[in-house]
């Protein structure tokens, strides 16, 4: 009879202690995942970020002034070119009807300085026995000069055309082209053989050659429209080059446009920073890059994960356990950010502990 009294008894035991155990556990669960993160000192530096890419600061296009055909190219993409070096040669290709243009035309400017100095001649000699009026003197002299710079013109064409070549006040114009500056080719549009455009005051041109300093480079770049107020032309700033990331490259912010431009519904602003800090490996043009423009920087500070922070109205709390071990918010200043952590400037003390809760779940 006992022990069929005292199993019940022992099997409500055991129940009872189950669910005791069970309600201990998930009363303590409410604090699991709890975690103290120590205030720390470090650094804080804000940052514009400006995407972009690099460029030389100067790029120049080589054009003919005379048309033809590629005789000879001189250079390749990459060689470095002083003033005064052979880039190409231009062996002109006149038309058989641009030649015989430019034959008649000088044949008909000698027939007509002929006219001209016979009548310049007959007009000198009419006023030295004062039968003509001195303007009429200066009317045939300069009628005679002018056709004389009109054959000039002509021979100087027909020689271009002809022989690729001529002279025109002491300068020797050939069909060699020549760089203007110091620089390196960075690209070569023809081929020997090639057709050539000339430039003119009506056409472009064929673009030969491209050419630019490499020791002089920029990065160009864009900002968004939340950073370009915080700026200033001669900000510092570190650029990140994908091709070389392990290279530190420094920078100065040198212009900033005062006109902003759309892109993919995103407000930005045009920056130009001159890299003034290359490092030890080579810079190629075309290089995509970032920057990374320091606004404000604080040093040796006390510091937080931004995320244990709470603003409410003017105000910003963490939460810290008191003395019993109990959370409690509690109010402090903070300063400076870099969107990770915040610098403490009032409220907190290095070493002490602030309560870091688990992220809620999201139902």
């Amino acid at each position: 009879m006992f022990k069929k009294i005292l199993i019940p008894i022992i099997i409500l035991l055991i129940i009872a202690a189950f669910i005791f155990l069970k309600a201990k556990n998930s009363s303590g669960g409410k604090n699991d995942g709890i975690k103290m993160i120590k205030v720390q000192r470090g650094d804080i530096v804000e940052k514009a970020l400006a995407i972009g890419h690099i460029e030389p600061k100067k790029e120049i296009a080589v054009k003919s002034r005379i048309s033809g055909i590629v005789k000879k190219v001189f250079v390749e993409v990459g060689d470095e070119v002083k003033t005064g070096e052979p880039l190409l040669e231009i062996s002109p290709n006149p038309t058989p009807l641009e030649f015989v243009e430019a034959k008649r035309n000088v044949e008909i400017a000698v027939v007509n300085l002929e006219r001209a100095s016979n009548e310049y001649s007959r007009v000198q000699k009419l006023l030295k026995e004062n039968l003509v009026s001195q303007k009429e003197f200066d009317t045939a002299e300069h009628e005679y000069k002018q056709l004389q710079l009109r054959l000039y013109l002509a021979q100087e064409r027909l020689a271009l055309i002809d022989k690729g070549s001529t002279k025109v006040a002491d300068r020797q114009i050939d069909t060699v082209i020549k760089s203007a500056v110091v620089g390196t080719i960075l690209e070569r549009n023809v081929n020997e053989g090639d057709p050539v455009v000339p430039l003119t005051s009506y056409q472009e041109g064929t673009e030969l050659l491209t050419l630019a300093d490499m020791n002089s480079l920029i990065f160009k770049g864009t900002v968004d429209e939340i950073d370009v107020g915080k700026l200033d032309v001669g900000m510092m700033a570190e650029l990140k080059i994908g091709a070389i990331p392990d290279e530190k490259i420094i920078g100065r912010l040198s212009r900033i446009s005062p006109k902003a431009k759309q892109q993919e519904n995103t407000t930005l602003f045009d920056v130009e920073i001159e890299i003034t800090q290359r490092g030890n490996k080579v810079i190629r043009a075309g290089y995509s890059a970032n920057a990374d423009l320091v606004i404000n920087k604080t040093e040796n500070t006390l510091v937080i994960p931004e995320r244990l922070v709470e603003f409410k109205e003017d105000k910003t709390f963490v939460e810290i356990k008191d003395e019993k071990g109990d959370i409690v918010k509690k109010e402090v200043k903070t300063g400076l950010s870099d969107g990770i952590n915040v610098e403490i400037q009032d409220g907190l003390d290095e070493g002490e502990e602030v309560v870091e809760r688990p992220p809620k779940d999201i139902t």
